[in-house]
């Protein structure tokens, strides 16, 4: 009975986004709950007009995008509609139906934006929290959507830029499209493509090791480590892979990280070696 009063509060909430009036704090309602309800990601994409009101709710906020006037109120409120936004994309049933729509694309301009204040760092987290969602489940119809739609250099400017937080998701986003066949070709295809990844890269490691970051470390270790597995980027790795990754930088770092060790250890052996094909 209990479990029924909580799927009719569910419909309730999904019927209020529809309403201005009511819009607000069912927003709110719905993103606090939704790790608790496991069908809400089909209910929001079927239901009449759900979609087109969370939309509504990010478009709204673009002209305060430039100049940059976004309050943390405003943030707050859109943020909440991406983070229903980003339950449809992890559903497996709503992922193909999320990316058919092109719906990333309306994510795009807050990835876009420059202004280190709260709200825009924590609208760019939410943002990437969405992409992420998509690129965990490994599928390369995402991976050719996130090529087509040019998400790299927005990751590597978020890559140099953002928070450690955002940092994080954004190489994490990266490292899953060069972990796909696809993605890997596609960035190891161009010289300029491939050296805009491994200067970014390299630019992170310089930061890492004025202000450590285990997790950050763990990412970038295993892209340049797929990057290794290509030919052409293997024998450019061989002059632009930072010393502080040959060297001892990162023993202490690494001292109980036993997967980040080996893929290093795997990557400085592709690197010194002519074993790869």
């Amino acid at each position: 009975m209990e479990q029924q009063d909580d799927r009719d509060k569910i419909f309730a909430l999904v019927a209020d986004l529809t309403n201005p009036e009511q819009r607000e704090s069912a927003l709110l309602e719905l993103s606090k709950r939704r790790e608790a309800f496991a069908d809400l990601a089909p209910i929001l994409w079927h239901s009449f007009g759900t979609i087109a009101a969370l939309l509504q709710e990010i478009v709204s906020i673009y002209p305060l995008l430039s100049p940059p006037s976004l309050t943390a109120h405003a943030s707050n409120r859109v943020c909440n509609a991406l983070a229903l936004l980003q339950c449809v994309a992890s559903h497996p049933e709503t992922r193909t139906l999320f990316l058919n729509a092109h719906i990333p694309l309306f994510l795009y301009p807050f990835l876009n934006t420059v202004s280190k204040t709260r709200p825009f760092e924590y609208l760019r987290l939410t943002s990437l929290g969405v992409i992420g969602a998509l690129v965990k489940v490994d599928d390369s119809e995402v991976i050719n959507f996130l090529l087509s739609t040019e998400i790299i250099p927005l990751c590597l400017r978020i890559m140099e830029t953002g928070s450690e937080l955002s940092k994080t998701v954004a190489t994490f986003i990266v490292q899953k499209i060069l972990l796909d066949d696809m993605g890997l070709s596609y960035i190891c295809a161009i010289a300029e493509r491939f050296y805009a990844v491994s200067t970014v890269l390299a630019n992170m490691m310089q930061m890492l090791t004025e202000q450590p970051s285990a997790r950050l470390l763990k990412h970038i270790v295993r892209c340049y480590l797929r990057l290794s597995e290509n030919s052409r980027a293997r024998e450019a790795l061989r002059q632009c892979l930072p010393d502080s990754l040959r060297d001892a930088t990162f023993s202490a770092a690494l001292k109980d990280d036993v997967s980040t060790k080996r893929w290093l250890a795997q990557l400085l052996y592709n690197i010194t070696t002519d074993a790869n094909p």
